[in-house]
């Protein structure tokens, strides 16, 4: 069946036509479907607009035009050596692994920023395989690999698009063929990056000197990164390059948690009236629910989302507490939050390996048990392609009007992590989850504080953001009670998920 052809709004057409000049500029010209060899920076540019405007299908309509004038895709999990001055290639970002698994459902290959910063370096005779399924090479013959293997490679790659997953279809490990990783040394193309408001100066020149074609998609309303004084790397940007758009009513219509979130844009509409509405709207759509209680059940795998930090240890301690978890170890099935890599500069391939799967700040990540050594977790990482990790970690789980957190994992270095089963609204930014839980009485507390951020009030960029992590189903708690689980901690689920699981044993070494 012929698919029929997307129907842009008016301000998605022009956003579409000055995009496409853009390229132009740069050698790529998608009218004509003509590539002349990379010629300069064309510079940056941005398409800003908030929930419901219909940046992602405008990022995933230039991903296919771009794909069909023959530009090469790069993933940032393979790249060929047989490299050529006159190739296109586009890389698709976004900040983190939650953000690029939901481009990545819609079709659209994006990876996270920094799986493009560091490249992973193939065994030679593995690349041979990575060569054939990019279109590079011929079919080769690899000792302990069948015929059979390398169709159900072949498979996958050709669903997929991803060399690793396909190398683990063939029933490979990662570290079969993956000996190590290293900083990108050459420059790419062009570079599109979604959830471009999460991004901080630091992150933008970076991916400045990478990319001398760059588009942001990004959202105004939502809240800026920390230390950012409010604003986002777009607003610095001249008015021709930023392209506005507006909410697409036609393809949005009857949805109450766009409506809810577009309602806070009213500058006269106060905290009150605003609950009223949710109010309102749960009444007559189930996909707006006013809850009284926090639902623990989901909260394994879609976190609270509250604004204030003791808010968030309570909430924690309460989902461990009904759960039966013992305070000196972790349970399988409990949720946590990726804080960070601490190892010393020496260990610097350590930290590469940890990062590029995918254990980068911020990742939601899944407890499975216990690793081979003390110390060491076995892991999924939600969002990741290969998302199965084994790795020294650093477990803290802080306490009620406690400073110091209690911690019941700590190899003597590796990856940090917080508990999940909570996060502050500003975390979750650039994650969705199909239903998300928002903690009413924390937005409540900053309406009356009556903190404006860029000219917004604070509670409403909050509501905004929070609200707008809900892609079905809207729950918008009002009371502090916390429901019964209706069952123990399930990770079946979980070790279910793709024949492309990577194992990463991240080995301490003794004291020189």
């Amino acid at each position: 069946m012929t698919a029929l052809p997307v129907q842009f709004s008016d301000d998605q057409a022009t956003a579409f036509d000055s995009v496409t000049e853009l390229l132009r500029k740069a050698g790529v010209d998608l009218d004509d479907g003509l590539l002349q060899p990379p010629r300069g920076d064309a510079g940056v540019m941005a398409v800003i607009g908030k929930a419901g405007s219909g940046k992602t299908l405008l990022l995933a309509e230039l991903y296919k035009a771009l794909e069909q004038a023959g530009v090469e895709v790069v993933s940032g999990d393979y790249e060929s050596r047989k490299k050529g001055d006159d190739r296109r290639t586009l890389a698709i970002l976004a900040p983190t692994n939650k953000a690029a698994s939901v481009l990545r459902l819609r079709g659209v290959p994006a990876t996270t920023i920094h799986r493009i910063l560091y490249t992973p370096v193939y065994d030679p005779e593995y690349e041979r395989i990575a060569e054939w399924l990019a279109g590079q090479g011929d079919k080769p013959a690899i000792e302990g690999l069948t015929e059979e293997a390398l169709a159900r490679a072949a498979a996958f790659y050709e669903k997929n698009k991803s060399i690793p997953g396909a190398l683990a279809a063939a029933g490979l490990r990662g570290s079969d063929f993956i000996t190590g990783w290293k900083r990108r040394e050459e420059p790419l193309d062009i570079g599109f990056v979604d959830e471009a408001s999460m991004l901080d100066d630091r992150q933008f020149e970076d991916l400045k000197e990478i990319f001398p074609n760059l588009v942001l998609f990004g959202d105004p309303a939502q809240l800026a990164p920390v230390n950012q004084s409010g604003s986002m790397v777009f607003d610095t940007l001249p008015e021709p390059q930023r392209l506005i758009l507006n909410r697409i009513h036609r393809q949005e219509a009857g949805n109450p948690i766009l409506d809810l979130a577009h309602a806070l844009a009213d500058p006269q509409l106060g905290f009150e009236d605003f609950e009223r509405m949710v109010e309102d709207t749960a009444r007559r759509d189930d996909r707006v629910v006013w809850g009284q209680r926090v639902e623990v059940d989901l909260m394994a795998r879609s976190p609270v989302l509250v604004w204030r930090n003791n808010t968030r240890i309570r909430l924690i301690n309460a989902f461990r507490a009904v759960h039966g978890a013992p305070e000196d170890e972790l349970i399988a099935g409990e949720p946590l939050i990726c804080d960070g890599i601490e190892l010393p500069m020496k260990h610097r391939k350590k930290r590469l390996d940890l990062e590029a799967r995918g254990l980068i700040k911020g990742a939601q990540v899944i407890f499975l048990g216990s690793g081979r050594k003390p110390g060491f977790s076995r892991l999924h990482v939600m969002g990741a392609e290969d998302p199965q990790v084994s790795a020294a970690s650093i477990v803290k789980i802080e306490k009620p009007d406690e400073e110091e957190p209690f911690i019941p994992y700590a190899a003597r270095m590796g990856a940090t992590f917080l508990h999940g089963a909570a996060v502050t609204i500003h975390k979750a930014q650039g994650s969705q989850w199909d239903t998300t839980q928002v903690f009413a009485p924390d937005i409540y507390a900053a309406a009356r504080m009556g903190r404006v951020e860029a000219g917004q009030p604070l509670w409403k960029r909050l509501a905004y953001v929070a609200i707008t992590r809900a892609q079905e189903r809207l729950i918008w708690v009002v009371r502090n009670r916390l429901a019964k689980p209706s069952g123990p901690l399930q990770v079946d689920d979980l070790k279910a998920v793709p024949a492309a699981a990577l194992t990463l044993e991240v080995q301490e070494e003794t004291p020189a």
